[in-house]
């Protein structure tokens, strides 16, 4: 596995994690420990992880309601340690977003080979980007909206023109052509570098915040320009090549 896979544990036992990361480490994981909710979310905000190997039994948030959010916000896949063997149990993580689920007490080569598996999976599943199709003609469609690459605009329902400033365009269309990947600032501004006006960094935020206000029914609670903290944004839709 290569090294540059990075792992976050969360479990408030010291005794567990610490050795846990040790262990893992020895398998070229770059591993990030947490003791709890709070320590969890710090570490997302800072870094990008490829898994996250989170305890259910947590002090103040627990596992599960973390998981939920995980797979909401970011999701990046998640593999739940319990101590309760119950069915049930195993079944709730499952149903908060899960990748997969151990009972404790476990042996760390079987982690590591679930490790590997949800990471295999992943990549085996993983959206391929939208090509244009080869007659030349791009036009998408993602909700109730369709993105015209030739003519550079966005119409909403009932052919309404939105407009858009050119900075918006060229992020909407790296978005609607990546969908649901989650996409860096720095990948954004790859994609969208070599245009006729200069893109930096954080001027991303707030083109994404423009778009919002545009294509969201709520721009404080987004459904379709989703961000992935710590992370970058992605769009949350199904795209659509459509015909001209």
């Amino acid at each position: 596995m290569s090294d540059s896979v990075r792992i976050l544990v969360v479990d408030d036992h010291e005794d567990i994690r610490e050795p846990l990361a040790s262990y893992l480490g020895r398998y070229n994981l770059d591993v990030t420990v947490a003791a709890d909710g709070i320590g969890m979310r710090n570490a997302l905000e800072r870094s990008r992880f490829d898994l996250i190997v989170l305890d259910v039994m947590l002090p103040g948030e627990d596992g599960l309601s973390l998981c939920r959010w995980v797979h909401e916000h970011l999701r990046t896949p998640v593999i739940l340690l319990t101590a309760m063997a119950d069915t049930a149990d195993r079944v709730a993580g499952l149903e908060m977003g899960a990748d997969d689920y151990m009972v404790k007490p476990f042996e760390p080569r079987e982690l590591v080979a679930r490790i590997r598996g949800v990471l295999r999976r992943l990549r085996m599943t993983q959206p391929e980007p939208v090509a244009p199709p080869q007659d030349g003609v791009r036009r998408y469609g993602f909700g109730r909206w369709v993105l015209d690459v030739g003519r550079r605009e966005l119409y909403g329902e009932g052919g309404r023109a939105v407009q858009l400033g050119a900075a918006e365009f060229r992020l909407l269309q790296a978005l609607v052509e990546h969908p649901n990947m989650v996409l860096s600032r720095e990948r954004l501004l790859d994609l969208i570098r070599g245009s006729d006006a200069p893109v930096f960094d954080r001027s991303i935020d707030s083109q994404v915040s423009r778009l919002r206000k545009k294509l969201e029914d709520d721009s404080r609670h987004p459904q379709l320009l989703r961000t992935a903290w710590g992370d970058g944004y992605l769009l949350s839709a199904d795209v659509r090549l459509l015909q001209a």
